[in-house]
C-alpha cells in the first residue's frame, strides 16, 4: 500500500499541524496538490477531522522533521503488515451517502459517450452493480425520464486518470470492424505497386466511355473526297432561279 490510511483526514492533520509543502503532503496522501491547497484554504474537507499518522503507527516524526527542513524530501510511509494485499482487494468501489444519488447520471453520461466501456469498467469506475447499468442502458430505470447525464469526474464519483485509462483499455481490446467487400478489396503492397496505372476520364466528358469514333464495317464507307463537299448535285435550281 502506497498511501496512508485514511489519506484525506491525513493530510488535514499535516496542514494544520506541520510545515510541510503541499506537494510533500500531496504526494505522501496520493492526492494533487491543489487538492492540499484547499484543504489549507478551506475549500476541500471541511468538517473533516484530522488523522495523526504518526499516533497511528503510519508515519515516523523523524520523517516530519526531515520534511520539514528539505522541501524536496519525499515522506516514507512505514510498513504496515496488515495493509498487504488492499489495493488489489476486488469489489465495488465505496460511494458517500451523499453521492450515491448521483451514481444514475453519472452511469447514463459514461453509457452515452462512452459506448466502448464494459458494465464490470463502468461499475468499477463508479461503484455501483451491473443490474443498475443494465436498467440504464436498456432505459428501463424507475427514474430514467428524470436522469441527465453528468461527468463522474465532476460528480467526484471517480478520477480523471482513471476514466481515461479506462477509456483506453476499452479502446485497444475493441476489435477493428471490417466489411466484406473491404476485405476483399485489400491487396498486399507488392501487388499494388505492380499493378498498371488505370486511365481515368476527365469529369468533362463522364459518361462518354461507350462513345466510339470507328466505323461500322457492315456499312459501306461514303465518298468524303474534297469535290462532293463544294459540287451541288444536279437537279432543278436553274428552273427555280427562272420562276
Amino acid at each position: 500500500m502506497n498511501k496512508p490510511l485514511m489519506a484525506k483526514a491525513t493530510a488535514v492533520w499535516l496542514v494544520d499541524n506541520t510545515t510541510l509543502s503541499f506537494k510533500q503532503i500531496a504526494d505522501f496522501c496520493g492526492m494533487h496538490e491543489l487538492e492540499v491547497q484547499g484543504i489549507a484554504d478551506g475549500d476541500v474537507a471541511a468538517g473533516v477531522k484530522g488523522f495523526d499518522p504518526v499516533a497511528s503507527n503510519q508515519l515516523d516524526p523523524a520523517e516530519i522533521e526531515k520534511g520539514q527542513k528539505d522541501p524536496a524530501y519525499k515522506l516514507k510511509l512505514k510498513h504496515n503488515p496488515a495493509a498487504e494485499g488492499e489495493e488489489l482487494r476486488r469489489g465495488p468501489r465505496y460511494t458517500p451517502l451523499s453521492k450515491r444519488q448521483d451514481r444514475p447520471a453519472a452511469i447514463l453520461w459514461l453509457v452515452r459517450f462512452h459506448p466502448e466501456l464494459a458494465d464490470s469498467q463502468i461499475a468499477r469506475l463508479v461503484g455501483t452493480t451491473k443490474p443498475t447499468i443494465t436498467a440504464i442502458r436498456e432505459r428501463t430505470h424507475w427514474n430514467i425520464q428524470n436522469i441527465q447525464p453528468i461527468d463522474p469526474v465532476a460528480l467526484g464519483l471517480c478520477r480523471q486518470s482513471e476514466l481515461d485509462a479506462a477509456v483506453q483499455k476499452a479502446a485497444k481490446a475493441q476489435p477493428e470492424v471490417m466489411s466484406d467487400d473491404e476485405r476483399r478489396k485489400l491487396v498486399s503492397t507488392q501487388s499494388s505497386l505492380s499493378m498498371p496505372d488505370e486511365p481515368r476520364l476527365p469529369s468533362s466528358i463522364a459518361g462518354l466511355e461507350n462513345f466510339s469514333l470507328s466505323r461500322d464495317d457492315d456499312k459501306p464507307e461514303p465518298n468524303l473526297d474534297a469535290e462532293s463537299f463544294f459540287n451541288l448535285p444536279d437537279g432543278d435550281d436553274e428552273d427555280e432561279d427562272e420562276r
